[in-house]
């Protein structure tokens, strides 16, 4: 938990990121057309606002798993030691995967979890996240969808927290500390 004290100033609106979605899902529906069933997997727990919203949107037949990685634990800096707390409980061999992330930052975890899953030879393998922090890459990692490129900002909101805070909020916000 944090003592320090800030304010939160929109960045991206909901209306913003609901518009985004709808335009990510055409192309995933696009790119998935031919699937059986997509796995969805979202990685925990910042990405739970937006793959519940990427889901109901998207007019395909749908799996939802979860992993659960990390390498910030409450800090604001990425360790770069990614760590898997919660793997799969399904197989994905053979089948469509997409993976869904909040942030892309470093690109640490992204790339560990694409390599994860893509040895478990899923049919087709791909990954979206929300934000996109490029100016932050240490790992030549991009994500085959990103909603929104984002400068280097410390974010919270729509699922994304700051020392378990302000997930709840339906933006973007940039935190600006005061103390």
């Amino acid at each position: 938990m944090t003592d320090r004290t800030y304010v939160i100033d929109e960045m991206i609106s909901a209306k913003a990121i609901a518009a985004r979605i709808e335009a990510l899902c055409r192309e995933i529906k696009a790119e998935f057309s031919d699937t059986d069933k997509l796995v969805v997997v979202g990685l925990l727990r910042g990405s739970f606002v937006f793959i519940a919203d990427l889901v109901r949107e998207l007019d395909l037949p749908i799996e939802v798993d979860f992993l659960e990685a990390s390498s910030y634990g409450n800090a604001m800096e990425s360790s770069r030691e990614v760590r898997i707390l919660k793997d799969l409980r399904a197989a994905i061999e053979g089948r469509d995967v997409l993976v869904v992330e909040d942030i892309v930052d470093t690109g640490h975890t992204l790339s560990h979890v694409t390599r994860l899953l893509q040895s478990r030879n899923p049919k087709r393998l791909k990954s979206i996240a929300l934000l996109d922090k490029p100016s932050r890459r240490e790992v030549d990692f991009k994500a085959d969808w990103t909603g929104f490129e984002i400068p280097d900002e410390f974010v919270v909101g729509y699922g994304i927290d700051y020392a378990q805070r302000n997930r709840n909020l339906p933006h973007i916000g940039k935190v600006r500390f005061t103390d």
